[in-house]
């Protein structure tokens, strides 16, 4: 089975979850309802999941003249990867991290953190932002994106129905197919759990390919080995502010502060990143 189609497998559970939450609020009609929500919502993410996220950060556009030098990084690491320069945004916070977004290249963004600037060094920050082309490149934006705002939704719709179940809302007869309010606040508490569980296993194998995509791109896999280094150890002192739903994007988890968050993260160990850099170094041919 490949890749995409793991990818695509693992995006129809996230809406059949939405289903289940709609069945349990109002049994069939809160399944067609959740049906049509899904829809919707899968439509909207397609075409604006990179502007709903980066809203979600309050993120801003750099021009090139606020910031020419990153603008010519992030364009001469689009040339080596084969893509269109992506639209760069700032997030106004101090915990430095970063993401790509976007439904494809000809429409990609990508953002940092007004930390990530001074946390990292001019070459650190750009094997970075190699890694961030290297997953628009292979078109991981777009599905991360979705997954982000599935995520949201289900967690949304979750939270909505734990306290209908707690006030006996939700309840319906068998012939509605509906569930009462324990079975209704069970899954309403097991559903965010497994929409993250989803969203790492659609994340992890990603982060593995575009660490070692954008080592290649910058051509310097060590200095993408310490950026992780720096940020892994900057995000357990300053974790980011906001919704850990969207927490897959980021090239290190934002929230690895937070300690229930870092039960779940989309991110695979930081340790094994960092070796299999290290080891792609060691083979040679590039620049240390």
């Amino acid at each position: 089975m490949t890749s995409q189609l793991k990818t695509l497998l693992l995006l129809a559970l996230l809406t059949g979850l939405m289903l289940l939450l709609g069945q349990a609020a109002g049994g069939k009609t809160g399944l067609v309802i959740a049906l049509v929500l899904a829809l919707v919502i899968n439509f909207v993410s397609y075409w604006y999941s990179d502007k709903i996220v980066l809203s979600m950060y309050k993120a801003q556009e750099l021009k090139p003249s606020d910031a020419p030098w990153l603008h010519a990084i992030v364009a001469e690491l689009a040339k080596n990867a084969g893509i269109p320069k992506p639209r760069i945004c700032v997030i106004p916070q101090d915990a430095p991290n970063a993401f790509a977004t976007g439904r494809n290249p000809e429409n990609a963004v990508v953002a940092v953190t007004r930390g990530i600037v001074h946390a990292l060094s001019p070459e650190e920050l750009r094997g970075v932002l190699a890694h961030e082309i290297a997953h628009i490149a292979g078109r991981d934006i777009l599905i991360q994106s979705v997954a982000a705002v599935l995520g949201a939704a289900i967690m949304s719709i979750a939270h909505m129905l734990q306290w209908g179940a707690l006030f006996g809302l939700g309840r319906r007869d068998n012939d509605e197919g509906g569930g009462g309010g324990l079975s209704a606040l069970a899954l309403a508490i097991i559903a965010p759990i497994a929409a993250m569980l989803i969203q790492m296993a659609i994340s992890r194998s990603r982060e593995f390919l575009a660490d070692e995509t954008g080592a290649r791109l910058s051509g310097r896999p060590l200095d993408l080995a310490n950026a992780l280094a720096r940020l892994d150890a900057a995000s357990r002192q300053i974790p980011l502010e906001g919704s850990p739903v969207a927490e897959n994007l980021f090239i290190v988890n934002p929230f690895a502060g937070a300690g229930f968050a870092n039960l779940f993260s989309t991110h695979p160990p930081m340790a094994e990143r960092i070796n299999r850099l290290r080891e792609l170094a060691r083979r040679g041919g590039y620049r240390p």
